[in-house]
């Protein structure tokens, strides 16, 4: 009998289920036939306390008692008193956002919270939120795509190159890197991060030949690789850059298949760890740092974070030896990550060691350098964190949705996007219509809303861009 034939008799799914095939099993050999064994089954079902010492089902029934006798799992969740503090930067954003941020001030583990201008909703937490917890780590906090980052090298070639030899650039970016779901080089590259420990986690083990198939490719979604102009008006110590203009190189992407890997296979324990969680926050579920499961995702996620930069090390290093330029300036940073940082309790307003998480936040302590894009035909900008207690020294990572994929679709044409393009004298090797710039809000008003967060330092203008094609899977 069929696992679904069992539910519909009124077994219960998961364990009952497979201890009642197990039973039947045994009971098929002792003899019983097919409507024997379904009579008995049935009857377990409708009544477990009167067929306990049922020779072939009562370890079945007596399963069910039990199980019927335990509290349910929601049961067990307490809500707190009051939510966690958090604050909002921005105006305008989405409803179920800002919802998703509320329902994360509730967990029991949270401690503070910020939302960012560029917010849009996610897996749990929102897309541009900030979590800091007590003790814990949320798989679907850090985000699907663990340590997803930028990365901006400053090369010694003239910036009159992106209109006097395009294809120079274009060749560079369509030879030394690669785009869409799961593509591997057919030569690997090397790197040191492949001598790191693989085997922190079966799942990194496991997926450590795809990784290094893997290294300097750049996925889809809303990853990619352009060159642009760096603008840089005032002199920047931090960049070792004076004012000018600059030849500049950007890219978008994170730790690819093995960094989904780790993502889907901790997400899925931690809930299972935590079934009292109501629905609202099932996809906030945790990981005790003090156990061995939260210690092996956590050491996971930073082996992510490693492998993410040697990815982009890969893509910056190959670009800049095809076209024999020197880099002068580089700067990178996660912003799909949990980190372990002192911040004031919000309540003791004492120090205190807090696990923060931002999704789609860009770490802004006093001092922090960062970069913050736009879109393809709008500008992006280097950044210095002001250190804001209140926003868990965060910004925003870009300027963020305003439409999912579908709508993007439904909404907009090749022939006005082209046109639009070619007005910013941007050129588009290759790309999805659900990744056009009329899908993300205004970058200028996303940094308005953030003044109090980070101070710009350079503006960078794309001019090139390289995405995955159209039809390509988003991996972001």
């Amino acid at each position: 009998m069929k696992p679904r034939e069992l539910m519909n008799l009124g077994i219960p799914h998961g364990e009952p289920v497979r201890l009642a095939v197990q039973l039947m099993v045994k009971a098929a050999k002792d003899g019983l036939d097919k409507a024997t064994l379904r009579e008995r089954v049935q009857g377990v079902a409708g009544n477990p306390a009167a067929n306990e010492n049922d020779p072939h089902f009562g370890e079945l029934a007596r399963a069910m008692v039990a199980a019927r006798a335990r509290p349910q799992a929601a049961d067990w969740f307490v809500a707190r008193e009051s939510p966690a503090p958090w604050k909002q930067w921005g105006e305008g954003l989405e409803a179920e956002s800002i919802q998703q941020m509320r329902n994360a001030c509730d967990l029991p583990v949270a401690v503070a919270g910020a939302l960012m201008p560029d917010a849009h909703v996610g897996y749990g937490l929102p897309i541009g939120g900030v979590l800091a917890t007590h003790n814990a780590v949320i798989p679907y906090a850090v985000g699907v795509d663990i340590a997803c980052r930028m990365k901006m090298t400053v090369l010694d070639l003239p910036p009159h190159l992106i209109k006097g030899e395009p294809d120079r650039l274009i060749n560079a970016i369509e030879r030394e890197t690669r785009f869409g779901v799961g593509v591997e080089f057919k030569n690997p590259h090397e790197h040191s991060v492949l001598d790191e420990n693989w085997a922190v986690s079966p799942i990194t083990l496991h997926s450590k030949r795809k990784a290094h198939g893997q290294l300097g490719t750049s996925g889809s979604g809303n990853h990619f690789v352009e060159f642009g102009t760096l603008t840089v008006t005032e002199n920047a110590p931090e960049l070792n850059l004076k004012a000018g203009l600059y030849l500049a190189l950007l890219s978008h992407s994170g730790s690819r298949g093995t960094g989904a890997a780790v993502a889907d296979h901790y997400s899925k324990l931690a809930m299972s760890q935590h079934p009292e969680l109501p629905k609202q926050l099932k996809h906030l579920a945790w990981l005790d740092l003090d156990s061995p499961e939260g210690q092996e995702y956590w050491a996971a996620m930073n082996l992510m974070g490693q492998y993410a930069a040697a990815n982009h090390d890969v893509i910056h290093k190959s670009i800049a030896k095809h076209l024999k330029a020197d880099v002068i300036a580089d700067l990178e940073n996660h912003h799909n990550f949990a980190w372990k940082e002192t911040h004031p309790d919000p309540v003791s307003g004492q120090p205190r060691e807090m696990i923060v998480h931002r999704k789609g936040a860009t770490p802004a302590g006093a001092g922090v350098l960062g970069i913050i894009p736009g879109s393809m035909a709008t500008p992006g900008y280097v950044v210095r964190g002001k250190g804001n207690v209140a926003s868990l020294n965060s910004a925003s990572h870009g300027a963020g949705r305003v439409m999912s994929r579908t709508k993007a679709k439904e909404s907009f044409t090749w022939g006005a996007v082209k046109k639009l393009l070619a007005e910013r004298d941007v050129h588009v090797i290759s790309c999805g219509i659900d990744e056009c710039p009329g899908v993300y809000k205004d970058i200028d008003q996303v940094m308005g809303h953030q003044r109090d967060l980070v101070e710009v330092l350079a503006r960078f203008d794309p001019k090139i861009v390289k995405m995955a094609p159209a039809g390509e899977r988003a991996e972001d």
